[in-house]
């Protein structure tokens, strides 16, 4: 018998296939208007600042596979594996709080390195 995953899990997984699915602006909808996200480059605050953070990820992702996912009532953990055009392999991870039905925190973590240098190599070609 499968069991049905905790609500915060529920959504962090719809949101997750959503824009690793190419529909961003679907993930979107599981996105609060006051969403704080901490990121590698730092703090972003608000939807709007979260798309023009996020969105420019989403339109150079070409596969995505989930290693693992865990949650509760109001927390969900997501390992994922990226692969985008200019990076063949960018593992990540999300931690997100999830206050009715929408992401309100999202903590999230990725090696920069490899992007750093496929910016550095197009540099100088």
């Amino acid at each position: 018998m499968t069991e049905k995953p905790s609500p915060a899990l529920e959504t962090a997984l719809a949101y997750h296939r959503a824009w690793t699915g190419h529909d961003f602006e679907r993930a979107m909808t599981y996105v609060a208007e006051d969403i704080v996200c901490e990121a590698p480059s730092g703090r972003i605050e608000g939807a709007a600042a979260f798309r023009e953070f996020m969105g420019p990820f989403t339109r150079i992702l070409t596969g995505s596979s989930l290693i693992a996912a865990f949650g509760d009532e109001e927390t969900a953990l997501l390992m994922y594996g990226t692969e985008t055009v200019p990076v063949a392999s960018a593992p990540g991870a999300e931690c997100l709080t999830v206050r009715d039905g929408r992401i309100t925190h999202l903590r999230i973590i990725f090696d920069r390195a490899p992007f750093a240098a496929a910016r550095e190599e197009a540099t100088e070609s």
